[in-house]
């Protein structure tokens, strides 16, 4: 699977971990940064993981910031994404089942990176249940 991946300065530490997790898994990703864990502001490394999964460059992205709450702000105002704020497998699970989240967002200040981990390998394997679901899911864009 192609998959994008994005932080901020608190999720950089969590996004190494990840790409190297995935890359071990056979996924292909692409990071859009940033680098180092020098301050930046979220919105200049969300905005193009959103993009990509946006207009299909890839099937799914990841994010992470402090609380994860920024980084849901942003990725959420771009036409067709549904980022997941997860702090739990269980969530990132129902997100995919019920919600059709195509991006997972994760708090690295309030996760350990064992669950962060298991919250990816869930978001990648689950599937969307459609049905009921899929009716909900047609109402989440403001027309």
């Amino acid at each position: 699977m192609k998959i994008a991946i994005g932080s901020d300065h608190a999720g950089v530490e969590y996004k190494s971990a990840i790409i190297k997790h995935l890359e071990e898994k056979g996924h292909t990703v692409k990071d859009f940064g940033p680098a180092t864990s020098a301050s930046v502001d979220y919105p200049d490394y969300i905005h193009p993981v959103a993009s990509a999964v946006e207009n299909g460059e890839v099937e799914r992205g990841i994010i992470l910031c402090g609380t994860g709450n920024g980084a849901a702000m942003t990725a959420n105002k771009h036409a067709g994404i549904r980022a997941a704020l997860c702090w739990r497998t269980d969530i990132a699970r129902l997100a995919r089942q019920h919600n059709d989240a195509n991006i997972l967002d994760l708090p690295a200040r309030f996760v350990s990176l064992q669950d962060a981990l298991g919250m990816v390998d869930v978001f990648l394997t689950e599937a969307f249940e459609g049905g009921r679901h899929q009716t909900r899911i047609e109402k989440i864009p403001c027309r």
